[in-house]
């Protein structure tokens, strides 16, 4: 879900549809609710400015959002059993990994770092949760609801 995350940015915030602050909270938000990432398309047909938006707009934006994978998969399916033997097949999965894990790296730089982390108070706020969360063990979910009222109140 993370690797469209520069692709969704750019066409979506790039094209107008809809502003970079809405699309970080947006994904702010997607990221606080269990499930796929990819249901944050679905907050951006809904919140578009441009053409249909609403209940349709988050209809059409998640079904073009999933349809590729589904076709995909239905298209890779039947030949699954046979391509999984073969070792270049397995050398190119291997660098697809790769390149996933090199675009998840990017995708935490920019946008992410770049436009949410502004100050020493934000490395520090974010420095917290994540104390919070891995060494503290802290429900997910408290520290979702604390961070979103602690930083609805600074704001």
């Amino acid at each position: 879900g993370h690797v469209v995350l520069p692709l969704l940015e750019t066409e979506i915030v790039g094209s107008g549809w809809v502003n970079r602050d809405t699309f970080l909270a947006g994904y702010g938000a997607a990221q606080a609710v269990p499930g796929p990432l990819f249901t944050f398309a679905s907050f951006l047909g809904a919140s578009h400015e441009v053409g249909v938006n609403g209940y349709p707009g988050a209809l059409l934006a998640t079904v073009a959002i999933f349809l590729p994978s589904f076709l995909l998969l239905f298209g890779v399916l039947p030949f699954w059993q046979s391509l999984q033997h073969h070792q270049r097949i397995k050398a190119a999965l291997w660098g697809v990994n790769a390149a996933v894990l090199g675009l998840l790296l990017a995708t935490i730089f920019d946008p992410i770092l770049t436009q949410t982390i502004s100050g020493f108070s934000d490395v520090l706020f974010a420095a917290t949760a994540f104390a919070l969360l891995y060494f503290g063990r802290v429900s997910v979910v408290l520290v979702v609801l604390c961070g979103g009222a602690l930083g609805g109140a600074i704001l």
